[in-house]
């Protein structure tokens, strides 16, 4: 506000002129002082304050996201080392679950531990050679199933057993095609009234048909184009939709295989020192390594024969918690017949994420390799007694091709009008190393133990 000075009416004239101007400059510097403020804030540019309010929010969002990352490191960390009691909310040492010894309150350390099974039985349905004949077990012999009277219900029931079952067909085959040993003995089936195909057949001379059943009980293993592993190639998920990640606290740790919407194939070796199931998951249908979007795992069942200093019986199975949904890029491999007959130079698949050189990195994105099958003689030549029955040879003696740490448990498929799963990767002296072809356990040799561990926890 300004502020005005009076001068006196009686008198025209200054009494003092010098004051007068002294006066009058006092007031301009007045009004020069008093001189109305322009509000700072109408000077600012539009959009000001929301650029602040944006620079705050992503400073914000910044800081969440450091936190987020440092805890989530912090909790793989945490993981790594300690097992957390939930009722009893604790922490024990990782050493200490699945240690026969209950820490946490109500033993939950030790309800849910990587489990051994053994079978002693035999399973009593099988397709044998690649010409899938199916055969049954009765009587303590095998003998081929007679088209004599098959039905579709026969069709639905023998493939249950077999475990993942998906629009299954029957067809007939020749008895003249059979090798002898398949035709020493036949069976044929009678009304279907139980649940097992063993208990619906009776001895036969021959097949009064001239033809015996071969099954094809799933969509399995369907073809895919042409076009860690060392020496590999980048693959695409799509082509090999069988191929897991399995997720040690959401690291990959080995490879395995989808055999059923429930069931993943892999090496026993991967669980050596982690037996808490809880912190395992399997990650299928992925390219590019991922922990987003896994499947949590119900059991881990290791071949109970599993010999850790031999690598024998190599084989471990997974039940997931949750069927994974089928699509494009997750479909099961096929099981492989038994007496498939494969000879030395047949071409396999290896596919995995492990490292690519020995001692090297993981791969980022799923690698495969096309390896021959290496002769078991020529094999036992190379390793000596180290190699059983339960194990193949695949890869070059010259090397450079092979799988590699990161590939345990991964497949090794053949191609026969579907892909099946003939090996898991199992061991071998260092990666590609001329001399030392990959080992892998042979899938055919345990049969048994697979189709009697789905049946039994199913």
């Amino acid at each position: 506000m300004r502020t005005n000075i009076k001068i006196g009416e009686e008198s025209a004239s200054p009494l003092n002129p010098g004051r007068r101007a002294e006066n009058k400059a006092v007031k301009n510097k007045a009004v020069k002082k008093q001189r109305p403020r322009t509000d700072m804030r109408s000077q600012r540019k539009p959009g000001t304050s929301w650029r602040v309010i944006l620079i705050t929010i992503v400073s914000i969002l910044v800081i969440l996201g450091i936190l987020a990352v440092a805890a989530y490191f912090i909790a793989q960390l945490i993981e790594s080392k300690y097992f957390f009691c939930y009722k009893s909310l604790k922490f024990i040492p990782l050493a200490n679950a699945c240690n026969g010894k209950a820490d946490c309150s109500g033993g939950e350390d030790e309800s849910s531990c990587v489990a051994q099974f053994a079978t002693n039985s035999t399973f009593p349905v099988r397709l044998v050679s690649n010409l899938t004949v199916l055969q049954v077990y009765s009587g303590n012999m095998w003998g081929s199933v007679c088209a004599d009277g098959w039905t579709p219900q026969h069709t639905q029931v023998a493939c249950q057993q077999l475990g993942y079952t998906v629009n299954p067909y029957s067809t007939t085959v020749s008895l003249d095609s059979l090798s002898p040993e398949m035709k020493k003995l036949f069976y044929g089936v009678g009304t279907v009234g139980a649940r097992t195909i063993q208990s619906n057949v009776t001895i036969q001379n021959s097949c009064s048909s001239g033809s015996v059943i071969s099954l094809t009980c799933s969509n399995c293993g369907p073809e895919v184009p042409a076009s860690r592993i060392v020496g590999g190639q980048d693959a695409l998920i799509e082509n090999w939709p069988w191929q897991v990640s399995l997720q040690l606290g959401g690291q990959h740790t080995c490879g395995g295989s989808l055999v059923s919407p429930n069931w993943v194939v892999t090496a026993a070796h991967c669980f050596t020192g982690n037996k808490a199931v809880s912190r395992w998951s399997v990650m299928p249908g992925k390219t590019h390594m991922s922990s987003l979007g896994s499947y949590s795992v119900d059991k881990i069942i290791v071949n109970e024969a599993y010999n850790s200093e031999l690598s024998d019986y190599d084989l471990a199975m997974i039940r997931l918690s949750n069927p994974v949904t089928i699509g494009a890029s997750v479909r099961p491999v096929c099981l492989p017949p038994h007496q498939l007959g494969l000879r030395g130079g047949a071409s396999l698949v290896v596919t995995g994420w492990g490292s690519q050189q020995e001692e090297g990195p993981s791969s980022s994105t799923l690698q495969k390799a096309t390896v021959p099958l290496i002769d078991q003689t020529q094999c036992s030549a190379v390793y000596g007694a180290s190699l059983t029955p339960r194990m193949l040879c695949a890869g070059y003696i010259e090397g450079k091709v092979d799988a590699c740490q990161g590939d345990s448990g991964g497949p090794l498929v053949y191609f026969d009008g579907c892909w099946m799963l003939v090996g898991v990767v199992s061991w071998g002296i260092g990666c590609g190393k001329a001399g030392y072809p990959g080992v892998y356990s042979n899938v055919d040799q345990m049969l048994n133990w697979v189709y009697s561990v789905m049946q039994q926890n199913s």
